[in-house]
């Protein structure tokens, strides 16, 4: 029996995920913090791992570290913690959980392909609607849209990906105060936007913030949470999987936020160069830069598929856009060297 009279359609209708070959390139494709550790503190984290019983199953729900996150995270009391391997898995328990038959997510478009792709293999009606073509929101549609379709779940970037607005946060306060269904603010990039809704969770039962660590230099380790009312954690506590997140997922999430003012640094010095990069970019000829408040710019060029074949051929990587929209590149701000290879790659590709 082949696959194709197994699987069903939504699944053999997709395309996976995919992740380009990044081997001996500039990498400024996935939003990463380009920083390492300081040599020191990763010789005090290598003692540490160390010590992590590896023949014994992890904490299943992280306690000590959901602690932790509440904390330094600035949670607020009486909120719950959800770890997730990844904010992705955070993402698939959230639709998995609210997967009614007939249920529906609404989300704006263009945003992060897995809140589509996990409303398919959950069975959810995905409803995007689109931006204003300067990329903003239009909360009146927005909420006209909400109220006619009835969805159990919105989705919100707080900014977006791939576009790098932050929404206003009133009109964000509209659509939550407007819903029915749960709104899930994602802030994976809230290191970088300076602008939170965490500290609101307390004032609407149908709020939740979502945010990565993968954002702040720690992506390789895959770790997500989720706060929320105590009542939506109980419920996404059961559809996660037992075990979910790692011993040394949990041991290296543990040091660093111990130590978190060395990421809120690197953080610091990103918006600095996202600064000097925005201003470098917008002085190329035919290139439009979109405002941000994440950790990557949106540009607008003539022909996105040969600038970035060009840019490839120079060895610096950025993402192309294409279909989801058109002639645009994302360009994830990286270190001073970093950003001047691309400006001088870029500028030969435009020529």
């Amino acid at each position: 029996m082949t696959p194709d009279k197994l699987v069903r359609a939504e699944i053999l209708a997709m395309n996976a995920y995919h992740v380009p070959e990044a081997r001996g390139m500039v990498k400024l494709d996935a939003m990463e913090n380009p920083y390492a550790l300081p040599p020191e503190l990763r010789q005090e984290l290598a003692e540490r791992l160390s010590r992590v019983a590896l023949n014994r199953y992890p904490d299943p729900s992280g306690g000590k570290l959901r602690e932790l996150i509440a904390r330094r995270m600035k949670v607020p009391a009486g909120m719950s913690v959800v770890l997730g391997n990844g904010s992705d898995e955070l993402l698939q328990i959230v639709t998995m959980a609210l997967a009614r038959p007939g249920a529906s997510v609404l989300y704006p478009t263009p945003t992060f392909v897995m809140y589509s792709m996990y409303a398919a293999l959950t069975g959810m009606k995905a409803i995007g609607l689109p931006l204003r073509e300067d990329f903003t929101l239009d909360a009146a549609a927005f909420i006209a849209r909400m109220r006619k379709e009835q969805p159990a779940l919105v989705f919100l970037a707080y900014p977006n990906n791939p576009t790098g607005t932050l929404y206003p946060e009133a009109d964000v306060l509209a659509i939550v105060k407007a819903a029915e269904g749960l709104v899930v603010v994602d802030e994976a990039y809230h290191a970088f936007a300076g602008r939170t809704f965490m500290a609101r969770l307390g004032e609407f039962p149908n709020l939740a913030v979502l945010r990565t660590v993968s954002k702040l230099g720690l992506a390789g380790i895959r770790l997500g949470y989720l706060a929320a009312r105590p009542a939506w954690a109980e419920q996404f506590d059961k559809v996660r999987s037992p075990y979910n997140v790692n011993a040394l997922t949990q041991a290296t999430a543990e040091f660093m936020l111990e130590r978190l003012d060395v990421l809120e640094e690197q953080a610091a010095r990103i918006r600095r160069e996202r600064e000097v990069l925005g201003k470098a970019l917008a002085g190329l000829r035919g290139v439009t830069v979109f405002p941000t408040a994440a950790n990557f710019f949106l540009v607008r060029v003539a022909d996105a598929a040969a600038v970035d074949a060009a840019l490839r051929k120079q060895g610096v990587l950025v993402k192309n856009l294409h279909p989801g929209i058109a002639q645009a590149l994302r360009i994830t701000v990286g270190t001073p060297e970093e950003n001047r290879i691309l400006l001088s790659a870029l500028k030969e590709a435009l020529s």
